[in-house]
Order: C-alpha cells, then sequence, then structure tokens
C-alpha cells in the first residue's frame, strides 16, 4: 500500500461481492485526506456527508456498481439525504478506498434502481 495518509473507514464484505457479481477483495476500506479537497472541489454542498460514511458502509440500503467503473461499488444509505459513497480497487496497491461522497435525489435513485444499476440490499 502507498504511504499516503489513508485510515480505515469500514470493511468490504463478502456480501457486497455477491450483490454486485464481482471479486474485490475483502477486507478494509480506506479513506485518504485527500477526500475533503475532492468533495470540497466537486460537490461543495455535501462535504457534510464525509461523516455518514462508515455508516453507509456498514449498513447501506442499496448496492450496485458504475458501469463506467470497473472494480468499483456505490453504496446508498437513505438517510435526511440519499447518500452515495462510490468505493474503487487501487488496481496497482490492490486496496480498496472512497472515490467520492455526495447525494442522489430520489428520482435518481428511484431511475438506478428500476434500471438495475442499484439494487435493495
Amino acid at each position: 500500500m502507498p504511504q499516503k495518509k489513508l485510515f480505515v473507514v469500514g470493511e468490504h464484505i463478502e456480501e457486497f461481492n455477491i450483490a454486485t457479481g464481482q471479486a474485490l477483495p475483502c477486507g478494509a476500506v480506506y479513506q485518504s485526506a485527500g477526500l475533503s479537497a475532492h468533495i470540497q472541489k466537486r460537490h461543495p454542498d455535501e462535504i457534510g456527508l464525509i461523516r455518514h460514511v462508515p455508516e453507509v458502509i456498514r449498513k447501506p440500503d442499496f448496492i450496485g456498481t458504475n458501469p463506467r467503473e470497473p472494480y468499483s461499488v456505490e453504496l446508498v444509505k437513505l438517510l435526511e439525504k440519499n447518500v452515495m459513497v462510490c468505493i474503487k480497487l487501487d488496481m496497482k496497491h490492490s486496496y480498496l478506498y472512497i472515490a467520492s461522497v455526495y447525494s442522489i435525489n430520489e428520482a435518481k435513485l428511484n431511475n438506478r434502481v428500476q434500471s438495475g444499476r442499484l439494487k435493495p440490499l
């Protein structure tokens, strides 16, 4: 694993692989110190959602994959907002990390469920 400032925020479990039909490594999911900067740049109104990452990973309501991102998992938890946590596999170092966190509205959530991109977990 690279010597970045990483810390564990959850665990990728076999149930996630079964639900998504993938074979990602089970175990720790890491968050980098740079996630806040990414959220601030790409989704500035969503910076407060970072605090929900462990909860979303621990008990997501929906799970899926991004068809444009192989080796990825999308987890959604219904809280005060529909919070989506995007997890990717770092292919070079073989660890899972939080790529992004943001909210998705009810219509987008429903569309992704109807299309099969997300499914209840």
